[in-house]
Order: structure tokens, then C-alpha cells, then sequence
């Protein structure tokens, strides 16, 4: 395993820990309409990261692959609005286990558009994950009869398009670039909706809503700077890191508790990450890709 490899691995669990935590936040703005939470996913997360991109000036928001960022943002945005719209038609469990199939989806986006081989380590270890994920989130019998679970399947092959695109993008653009892009875009897309259907939150709520657009703001950062470091295919197991941080979050702040299954689930979600770190062979050098970047210490 080479070392840009380790810090593709630990950037998307890091990611994957702040989406978590934001959706631990959008659990608790439960009261707040789905159109507001997901105008302020982004606006927060283009005001945050204003300074930042305004610091290299103007000229570097010139890009030539505009319908690329446009592609990516909305694959993200309907990959979020496709998740709440199943949250409300099925079990918030069963929704997070469907979502989270996005990793299965991704070797194939990747062959499809890239023509990325799939090697038999990385399905064995995509495969692995999978099963541990039923295991921790036991689905009920009637999950793939509930029209809700389409919904639910079809924002995980929006989340794996918006990744892989994620992976294209940052070989000819900065962290910074790609960021204001999607932000700004999916701010825009989401605005009309937030204002047809604006509740005003109450003070709690607002809080919940900058918790939301923070932490969107750095998973998205990470999840760039890791697919700098890594392919797609390559991290796609640690994806379903996302459940055992739930679970221990559910854990902590709801007092979820981890039964047997659980816990043999937890263990197969890690032996798929760690079968796709021993058994996959070292990335090859693309033509086009950026030199790998180190995350600034402003940003933690």
C-alpha cells in the first residue's frame, strides 16, 4: 500500500465522519422543511468557504469543464433530495442502508465512464462491506417491495456518479474551484424550493442548520482532497465507514445500543476496507491528475 493511498483512506474516513455528524444535525431539524435543510447545506457551506477561494482571486474560477461541475452538482443534489424524500416514505434504517449502496455503484459509474478495470480484491471487499451493512442496519422483509426503496437505491447511483465525477474534476481544478461550483450551483437549484415551502426555524433550528452546512462543508473537502490521493474504486469500501460512525453517534447522543449482529457487521465493513488495502494492487499514474495537495492547517 503506497502512502498516497493511506491518505486517501484516511481523508474519506474523516469525510465520511463528518457526514455522520451532519446528518445527526439534520436528524435534529426535523421540524425544518427538507427544501430549507437543503438550500442551507449549501449556502452555509459557499459562505464558508468564500474566503478561501476568493484568497487565489477570480481568474482561478475559470474552468473549462463547466458541464462536468454542473454534472457533479446535480448528481449531489438529487442524490440529497432523493435521501430525504425516502426518509419520509420508509424507516430512517432502512433508507441509510440503500444510500449507502452507493460504493457498489461506483466501480461500475467508473468502468462505464473511465473504462477503470474492477478487479476481483475490490468486489470481494465492496461485497464484504455490503453484507456487514445489512448486518448492522437489518432491513425489514418488506424493504425491496417498498416503492420508497427505489427512491432510496436511486440517490446511492446519483452519490456514486457525483463521486467518480468528484475524481475527473480534481485532476484539472483546485479543491477550491470544485467547491465553489457545486455550492454555488446547488444554492441556486435549491432556492426556489426553500422559499415555496420557508417555515421560519426557531432558534434551535438554526443552529441545527449551521451544524448541517459546516459539517456538509468539510466532508465535502475531504472527499475531494481524498480522491486526490486515491481512485475511486480504490476507497469505495470505506464509505460505509459513514455506519459505524452513525451507530456510534446513535449510541452516544440516543443511547442506541450494539447488539451481536451489530458488531459482526462493524467487523466486515473493517475486513472490507482492509481486504481492499492488502489485496489491490498500487494505483497507477494518470495522465492529467494534479499533484496531490496537503490539507492546510486552517482546516484541520
Amino acid at each position: 500500500m503506497s502512502r498516497q493511498h493511506l491518505y486517501g483512506i484516511l481523508l474519506i474516513v474523516a469525510a465520511f465522519f463528518c457526514v455522520a455528524v451532519m446528518s445527526a444535525f439534520g436528524k435534529g431539524a426535523a421540524n425544518v422543511s427538507t427544501a430549507t435543510i437543503s438550500f442551507f447545506q449549501s449556502f452555509i457551506s459557499l459562505v464558508l468557504f468564500l474566503p478561501w477561494t476568493l484568497r487565489h482571486g477570480l481568474a482561478d474560477l475559470k474552468t473549462t469543464q463547466f458541464p462536468l461541475h454542473l454534472a457533479r452538482a446535480l448528481a449531489g443534489l438529487l442524490s440529497q433530495v432523493l435521501y430525504f424524500w425516502a426518509v419520509k416514505e420508509m424507516t430512517l434504517i432502512d433508507a441509510v442502508l440503500l444510500v449507502n449502496a452507493a460504493p457498489l455503484f461506483i466501480p461500475l459509474v467508473a468502468w462505464l465512464w473511465n473504462r477503470t478495470p474492477i478487479t476481483p480484491a475490490v468486489a470481494v471487499s465492496l461485497l464484504a462491506g455490503f453484507i456487514g451493512v445489512v448486518l448492522i442496519i437489518k432491513p425489514g422483509a418488506d424493504l425491496l417491495t417498498n416503492p420508497a426503496a427505489l427512491i432510496a437505491l436511486s440517490a446511492a447511483l446519483f452519490s456514486a456518479i457525483a463521486l467518480v465525477s468528484v475524481n475527473k474534476l480534481s485532476g484539472q481544478n483546485r479543491p477550491d474551484t470544485i467547491l465553489f461550483y457545486y455550492f454555488c450551483i446547488a444554492s441556486i437549484a435549491t432556492l426556489p424550493f426553500a422559499i415555496a415551502d420557508w417555515s421560519m426555524p426557531s432558534p434551535r433550528g438554526w443552529g441545527y442548520l449551521a451544524g448541517v452546512g459546516l459539517f456538509m462543508a468539510l466532508a465535502q473537502l475531504l472527499i475531494i482532497l481524498a480522491y486526490q490521493h486515491a481512485t475511486a474504486s480504490q476507497i469505495a469500501p470505506f464509505n460505509y465507514s459513514v455506519v459505524i460512525f452513525s451507530g456510534l453517534i446513535g449510541w452516544v447522543v440516543w443511547g442506541n445500543t450494539l447488539d451481536w449482529i451489530s458488531a459482526i457487521g462493524i467487523a466486515l465493513v473493517c475486513l472490507g476496507g482492509i481486504l481492499s488495502i492488502v489485496l489491490s494492487p498500487p494505483p497507477k499514474p494518470t495522465h492529467g491528475v494534479a499533484a496531490p495537495i496537503a490539507p492546510i492547517s486552517a482546516r484541520g
